[in-house]
């Protein structure tokens, strides 16, 4: 089994631009650059033939290249189970139609279909008991949040490899298994 999501990679200058709001979050465990993504549909667990058959999948989807921005920042979860911190991405036709293809290939390998609304964003840190006046001040001083847009030429198929001794909540390591080029 592999644990899978597809993703856009957030280009280096964007993502150093991301880490320097990461401080003054209590017991926060900040993303690093290399793990910044706008993830397009996790799959989740998967065995090793359907990985294979969502590989055919993806490298079949087309969608011309489109442009992509950050803006404003989030949180998910509310009270005491505030989860994640994220940068978040203005609508985007362009992304939703690529992540709807990539839906469609999860569906098309026999893959249960995704039950959230897609909302596109950054994790920038996973949440682990920090003070709920800490994150609601982390998140005003950072409402302003605007990167420059950047050119989408591909998306990539990304394995997640959790680290057992701190689970979900570490986010893990991400290595990318296949890169596909819009077209």
């Amino acid at each position: 089994m592999i644990r899978l999501f597809a993703a856009i990679p957030v280009p280096l200058d964007i993502a150093e631009g991301l880490t320097r709001r990461q401080q003054g979050l209590p017991r926060a465990r900040w993303r690093p650059v290399e793990a910044m993504h706008i993830t397009l549909r996790f799959f989740g667990e998967v065995s090793e033939a359907t990985a294979a058959d969502l590989d055919s999948q993806l490298a079949g989807v087309t969608v011309p290249p489109f442009e992509v921005s950050l803006d404003n920042v989030g949180m998910f979860g509310e009270g005491d189970h505030m989860r994640a911190v994220w940068a978040g991405v203005p609508e985007n036709e362009m992304l939703n139609r690529l992540a709807l293809k990539c839906e469609n290939a999860a569906k098309r390998v026999g893959l249960k279909p995704e039950k959230r609304l897609y909302r596109p964003h950054v994790t920038l840190a996973y949440l682990q008991g920090s003070p709920p006046d800490r994150i609601a001040a982390w998140l005003q001083g950072h409402n302003l949040l605007r990167s420059p847009p950047w050119r989408v030429t591909e998306f990539s198929l990304y394995s997640s490899w959790l680290d057992s001794t701190k689970g979900l909540s570490s986010g893990g390591r991400y290595d990318v298994e296949r890169t596909y080029p819009l077209s």
